[in-house]
C-alpha cells in the first residue's frame, strides 16, 4: 500500500525562504573572505575586539540553539498570539537570523576581516528587507490573525 503525502507545497515555503536567506549569507561570507585574502584591510587594532568577537560567537550559538529547540515544540492547535511567543520568539520574530548575523559578525571581528564584517551587514539588510518580509507574509497567510497580533507585539 502506497502512502500519499497530503502536505501542501505551501507548507514548505517558509523553509525554502529561510534556506535561500541562509545561502545568501554563506555566499556573501565567502565573497567577504575572498576579498579579505586579496586586500587584507584590518579594522581593529585593540586586542579587546577578539574578546568581543568571542562573546558574539557564544551569544549567537546560544541564541540559535535556543530558537531551534523552542521551534520544535510548536503547537498549532488553538492558535493565539501566545502560541508564537515562546523562548527567544518573545523578543524577536527571527532569532535564528539574529543568531546567524551575530555568529558571522563575531567571526569577522575575531579575524579582523573588514570585508567579512561588511558582507555580514549587507546580508542582514538583504535578509531583513527581502527574505524576512516574504517569510512574514507566508506566516501571516498561513496562521492569520494570531500571527498578525504576534507580529504587532514583537517587532524585530
Amino acid at each position: 500500500m502506497q502512502v500519499i503525502n497530503q502536505k501542501s507545497p505551501r507548507q514548505y515555503r517558509v523553509h525554502k525562504i529561510l534556506a535561500h536567506s541562509y545561502t545568501m549569507y554563506f555566499i556573501l561570507f565567502l565573497i567577504g573572505v575572498t576579498l579579505d585574502f586579496i586586500f587584507q584591510i584590518k579594522i581593529f587594532t585593540n586586542p579587546i575586539f577578539s574578546v568581543i568577537g568571542i562573546i558574539f560567537l557564544v551569544f549567537a550559538s546560544f541564541l540559535i540553539l535556543w530558537a531551534q529547540k523552542t521551534s520544535r515544540n510548536f503547537n498549532i492547535e488553538n492558535l493565539s498570539k501566545e502560541t508564537f511567543c515562546k523562548g527567544p520568539y518573545c523578543y524577536s520574530r527571527h532569532p535564528t537570523h539574529w543568531g546567524l548575523f551575530s555568529l558571522v559578525l563575531g567571526f569577522g571581528i575575531i579575524a579582523n576581516a573588514f570585508f567579512v564584517v561588511l558582507s555580514t551587514i549587507i546580508s542582514l539588510f538583504i535578509s531583513k528587507f527581502f527574505f524576512l518580509k516574504k517569510q512574514d507574509a507566508v506566516l501571516a497567510e498561513k496562521y492569520g490573525a494570531p500571527y498578525l497580533e504576534y507580529k504587532k507585539s514583537v517587532k524585530l
